[in-house]
């Protein structure tokens, strides 16, 4: 919902440039969850009330709250944003995010925009832009101010979902911009990483890829090491360093958020999903998943299925 000003209160540029985003994200968000639009790289989010936390993978991209507010839990890490900053991901991170601010009539409100790590190569290469301090690609996730430029970048790639047939030619041009302003801007030197071939960034990606296809073996960290060209202590402290957690942990977020996956779109028993998703032991499953969601396997599924959040895109990011 558009948010109210006083008829005579001074109204600054951040203001009504995030008004106006959270009345097209309002008109163009039918219900709760995720939104697709007709911008491949723009997604929408609503809630119309504070939410449980939940698991969710996040991919690299741009969060920009237009309404409302939310926290994310980054393994022991915790990140709050609101309209007035906005979140970069660098890196695919299994969180545990919970909208803490939004109500029916105000709800929480967000366009998030995935980033092409080869656009961020070309935008770096083509425009020459200066180059930071040489830097270690810290987390793989931040929090910063939001700048007015920045949000009317959006705004203006926003706009677009009123003007389709403005998108094939304009929707390029806004998005090579938003990535100007991001690289230029506080999280720069982070997204940076993301394109910089042989950068921790992108060997810890590459450790990151084969980790969602092979979550059901048993994880070797030699043969992890080896796949990335790292030896076994480097890894192990880059990727804590980006992620927040250890190759294992990161491991075992996949599991768990594949069986929970399953178990809300599938009638399986616990067994089953525990063997399917990499655990010789039932009984380990269900400790580590009630740890996880603090309930047991079936009866969390089915409090989901009770409950608002039903379907799998109840879990995704927003």
């Amino acid at each position: 919902m558009n948010p109210s000003f006083e008829a005579n209160a001074p109204v600054s540029r951040l203001e009504r440039d995030r008004a106006e985003l959270a009345a097209i994200i309002d008109r163009s968000t039918a219900g709760n969850g995720v939104h697709a639009t007709a911008l491949p790289a723009l997604s929408l989010f609503r809630a119309e009330a504070p939410g449980a936390q939940v698991c969710a993978m996040y991919e690299p991209g741009l969060a920009l709250v237009a309404q409302g507010a939310k926290q994310l839990l980054l393994g022991d890490e915790v990140l709050h944003y609101d309209q007035a900053n906005y979140l970069v991901t660098s890196i695919d991170l299994p969180v545990v995010s919970q909208v803490t601010r939004a109500s029916a009539r105000e709800p929480y409100l967000c366009a998030m925009l995935r980033f092409d790590a080869q656009a961020i190569g070309e935008l770096l290469t083509g425009a020459a832009l200066p180059c930071p301090p040489a830097t270690a690609a810290g987390r793989g996730m931040a929090v910063s101010p939001l700048t007015p430029e920045l949000l009317d970048t959006v705004l203006r790639l926003v706009r677009l979902l009123d003007t389709p047939r403005d998108i094939p030619v304009l929707a390029p041009l806004i998005e090579r911009e938003l990535l100007y302003r991001l690289l230029t801007g506080e999280q720069g030197a982070r997204l940076r990483h993301v394109a910089m071939s042989g950068s921790q960034s992108q060997q810890i990606a590459r450790a990151i890829d084969w980790l969602k296809g092979h979550y059901q073996r048993p994880l070797r960290i030699d043969e992890l090491a080896a796949t990335v060209n790292m030896s076994a202590s480097s890894l192990h402290h880059h990727f804590r360093a980006i992620t927040a957690m250890s190759p294992l942990q990161y491991q075992k977020q996949l599991r768990l958020q594949e069986a929970r996956r399953v178990l809300l779109t599938e009638r399986c028993d616990v067994a089953t999903v525990a063997h399917r998703v990499g655990y010789e032991s039932p009984s380990q499953f269900s400790r580590e998943y009630s740890r996880q969601f603090g309930a047991p396997p079936l009866r969390d599924a089915e409090q989901w299925r009770r409950g608002a959040g039903t379907t799998p895109e109840a879990l995704r990011a927003g």
